[in-house]
């Protein structure tokens, strides 16, 4: 590591990256006020902030080219992390998800493992993803995992996973044809599909086609729209929310903090939420152009498709334009797993920057 390579390290995509992190301490903070078995969140989200920067500074130490010859060994231990799960895994609120008194999150980790395999998957077969093979192959690369992590049960990161393949794939080559033939072989298999759910899942998305079916359940997105149509142009204060201050808005740190948001800080506060992650992907995609090598690009696009899908679904869930996913939102939801993983992601992309301009001489 040299200072030539510091020199190349995106100063901007950091900042922005912090002041999410922040934004979210910040909105933890208020939305846990009054709760006192939640009053210490905000600090354990600084702490995982804090934690999450050293692995990121670390994670763009190391060559990124490094970590392609490790992908192999990082695909096998995720899959036995998620294997793992099954069976010592923490059980809460009928999900299994957790190793460790909730200390790690297996599911949030294949997020990167996965990005960094697929990267070097696909860039091993640069230029013949026009191949039907090929594809299949890549697909079934996912396909494992996917299965492992619906199987938590945990659709919503089950389909992030799925997001980042087509995402990646797309920007690999893949053809027109087989991309339509794949979503024909998915649309004749959903009625199949459908009946593989969980019934939680079902009664969600029967929820969400008719939220007058059962009220009950209905309740807290009512709530978290209630919040967001309550902060009008500038909110109603930072610590002021009615929904979230009294706790009529439920996981209003995690799964609906967009929704605190919403009510304290009002379309201001949103307008700033949406510019920073914009800004975010836009450095991401910036050093994707620049990246000399597929697989430096890759990865690029495969942790701004993993920011983009979860940012667009968590925000939709709490606009009551799709059904509730259980997705946090990136760098702001409160979770130790989720935040290190999208810190240790801006890492691999920080690498592919440092890197890129030094690449024709080594």
């Amino acid at each position: 590591m040299t200072r030539r390579h510091w020199r190349s390290f995106d100063i901007i995509l950091l900042g922005v990256a912090l002041l999410l992190v922040v934004y979210g301490i910040a909105m933890i903070s208020s939305a846990t006020r009054g709760t006192p078995d939640m009053a210490d969140l905000w600090q354990r989200q600084a702490l995982y902030g804090l934690s999450g920067l050293a692995l990121m500074l670390l994670t763009a130490a190391f060559d990124y080219r490094f970590y392609q010859n490790l992908h192999r060994s990082l695909y096998i231990i995720i899959i036995a992390l998620l294997v793992v799960v099954f069976i010592v895994g923490e059980t809460s609120r009928g999900v299994q998800r957790w190793i460790g008194a909730s200390a790690i999150q297996p599911s949030e980790i294949a997020k990167v493992v996965i990005i960094i395999s697929l990267a070097k998957l696909l860039a091993d077969r640069d230029g013949e993803m026009g191949k039907l093979k090929n594809l299949l192959l890549s697909l079934g690369y996912v396909l494992i995992p996917m299965v492992l992590i619906y199987m938590q049960p945990n659709l919503g990161t089950a389909l992030t996973v799925g997001f980042i393949w087509l995402t990646m794939a797309a920007m690999a080559g893949i053809r027109v044809l087989h991309l339509g033939l794949l979503t024909a072989a998915g649309m004749l298999a959903s009625p199949l599909a459908w009946f593989a759910l969980q019934d939680y899942m079902r009664q969600r998305i029967l929820l969400f086609i008719n939220p007058q079916g059962n009220p009950d359940d209905y309740y807290n997105v009512q709530q978290a729209l209630i919040s967001i149509g309550s902060g009008g142009w500038l909110g109603k204060g930072f610590g002021n929310g009615t929904q979230s201050q009294l706790h009529f808005l439920r996981v209003r740190h995690t799964d609906f903090i967009f929704s605190v948001i919403g009510e304290e800080l009002g379309l201001l506060g949103a307008i700033v939420l949406f510019a920073l992650f914009i800004i975010l992907l836009w450095r991401i995609l910036r050093i994707a152009v620049t990246a000399q090598d597929p697989f430096g690009r890759l990865i690029c696009v495969g942790v701004a498709a993993v920011i983009f899908f979860q940012t667009a679904i968590n925000l939709g869930v709490n606009l009551g334009l799709m059904p509730v996913t259980g997705l946090p939102l990136p760098f702001v939801s409160y979770g130790g797993s989720s935040l290190w993983t999208f810190l240790v992601a801006l890492g691999l992309v920080e690498n592919v920057a440092m890197r890129h301009k030094t690449l024709d001489f080594e």
